[in-house]
């Protein structure tokens, strides 16, 4: 998908995606593509937020589409609405090159421990 991360932190994760290999047939960005960028943005502070044994699954997600773009680079902003212990919500606007809102996505971690890995051989 050619994501980059541009900011990181439980509050605030932004990062950007080129419209470029995330095209569906008619040659806009691809709603499935937003949906996944945003999800990757929101899961990855949910994931920061949990810090160090625990990690992030998620529960809910929801994306309204407002425009599309042709060309160019996107930017993704996920913002923390809630982090409490056992569930992080963040929504996540993406824009296109000229500041205009292409999608609002909504996404709902819950916060998991870490699951002990698997013993060898099995």
């Amino acid at each position: 998908m050619g994501v980059t991360i541009v900011e990181q932190s439980a509050q605030r994760v932004v990062a950007t995606m080129p419209v470029e290999g995330n095209r569906q047939s008619f040659g806009l960005l691809h709603g499935g593509a937003s949906v996944a960028f945003a999800e990757a943005l929101g899961s990855w502070a949910a994931v920061i937020h949990a810090g160090p044994g625990r990690s992030a699954v998620g529960l809910d997600i929801n994306a309204t589409h407002h425009l599309s773009a042709r060309e160019g680079i996107v930017t993704g902003v996920a913002t923390a609405i809630r982090l409490g212990r056992t569930i992080a919500s963040h929504e996540i606007v993406i824009s296109d090159d000229q500041g205009r809102r292409l999608c609002t996505a909504r996404i709902t971690n819950l916060i998991i421990d870490t699951p002990a890995p698997a013993p060898s051989g099995s």
